[in-house]
Parts: structure tokens; C-alpha cells; sequence
């Protein structure tokens, strides 16, 4: 993390192919740290942002994300903490994948 944030809650990351990352960017209320290779954007959220979520596909979720030297943050955001909000991240990458959350999903009889 970059010098002076804190993770107090820990932290995870979402990675996002490249080619949908500055598409979120402008879908999201708050960002914060976002870091990216030529393959992917790694959105940083709190620890276990995954829980009760199914992130889409092609979305990877990574627990107790390590970050690699070869990546180059690309977002920081004002103050000491690196989270972006997952659930605004969730239902933007939902759209964009033209997925359904699963409270959203048809039941059938």
C-alpha cells in the first residue's frame, strides 16, 4: 500500500480485465487504491468482500491480495485508508457484465 494508508479491516482486491477498468472508474461514488498491469485493474476492498458475493466472470476476486512489484498504482485516493466501497464496485461490474446478482436472479417454480 502506499505510504501513510492504513488497511485496518485488512484487504482483498478485485481484479477486472484492463479493457472494463476505466469504464467502472466513472460508475463508482469513491474509488481507492487501484493498481494495474497490462492485463488487469486490482480494485483494493476490505477483507472478506467476498462473502455472500458471487463476483462475475471474468472478475477475479483474490484474498489477502499481495501487491507485485511489476503492477503501477494508477489511483490513490485522499486519506489514510486504500478501500474502494465493494458493493457500488460489485453492482458496477454486474453491469458491465451484463450480470444479474443473485438477489436479482428469476426464481423458477
Amino acid at each position: 500500500m502506499p505510504e501513510g494508508m492504513s488497511t485496518p479491516l485488512g484487504f482483498d482486491a478485485v481484479a477486472v480485465p484492463a479493457r472494463l477498468g476505466p469504464l467502472i472508474l466513472p460508475r463508482l461514488p469513491q474509488v481507492g487504491c487501484v493498481y494495474a498491469d497490462d492485463a488487469y485493474w486490482w480494485w483494493i476492498v476490505p477483507s472478506d468482500s467476498d462473502y455472500a458475493l458471487e463476483w462475475p466472470e471474468p472478475c477475479r476476486y483474490a484474498t489477502g491480495a499481495v501487491v507485485p512489484d511489476e503492477v503501477r498504482l494508477i489511483h490513490r485516493p485522499e486519506g489514510a485508508v486504500p478501500y474502494t466501497p465493494p458493493i457500488p464496485l460489485y453492482l458496477a461490474l454486474c453491469r458491465l457484465t451484463g450480470t444479474n446478482p443473485p438477489w436479482a436472479r428469476q426464481v423458477s417454480a
